[in-house]
């Protein structure tokens, strides 16, 4: 299984070293895709279309706040193509803001295979970040706008938020879906 900082951190922190090895926010945006990249890209672009975009009421996810969530994806709808944000369960205290360290527990699940890509749950240790740095990907930093401690937040992520062309074990042009728990707001 992947760590989630193979998704979105840049890996430059030493204590978040093995969180953040590989996921750092696309550095690779800019580069050719290689012949396979774009077979899966076009193959995904021709997946024929459900007849409308899914919400976040259409996304299945199981377990309170700092239990790990079961997240399921329905067959019925598309991915969508703007960033969703929905807070499942309700935090306390100010939401956080651009610059504010954040804790956070995460499950991913992939929408083209709907399996669990990472969950620092399955670890055991949360994940920390700097709000708005850019050290993850911009669906995080602009989805965790607001959260306060003690929510369970869903953020469906869309290619373009997430990790874009792809690489680092996740799949070109790959809507991502993940529940959040803010265990600290604004607290390192």
């Amino acid at each position: 299984m992947q760590t989630f900082g193979r998704i979105i951190g840049l890996g430059a922190i030493a204590a978040a070293a093995i969180a953040l090895t590989a996921c750092g926010s696309n550095d690779d945006k800019s580069a050719a895709p290689s012949s396979s990249t774009s077979a899966a890209a076009a193959a995904q672009k021709q997946a024929p279309s459900k007849g409308r975009e899914c919400t976040a009421d259409d996304i299945g996810v199981t377990g309170g706040f700092g239990v790990a969530p079961v997240i399921t994806i329905p067959d019925s709808c598309d991915p969508p193509k703007q960033l969703i944000v929905k807070d499942l369960v309700e935090g306390s205290g100010p939401g956080a803001e651009v610059g504010q360290q954040l804790t956070m527990n995460y499950s991913l699940v992939t929408w083209s295979n709907k399996k669990k890509l990472d969950s620092s749950f399955d670890r055991g240790t949360p994940f920390q970040l700097t709000l708005g740095a850019g050290k993850v990907i911009q669906g995080w930093d602009q989805g965790l706008v607001g959260v306060q401690q003690g929510a369970r937040r869903l953020l469906i992520v869309p290619p373009d938020l997430g990790y874009g062309a792809g690489g680092r074990g996740v799949a070109p042009n790959e809507t991502l879906v993940f529940v959040t728990d803010a265990v600290a707001v604004g607290k390192s």
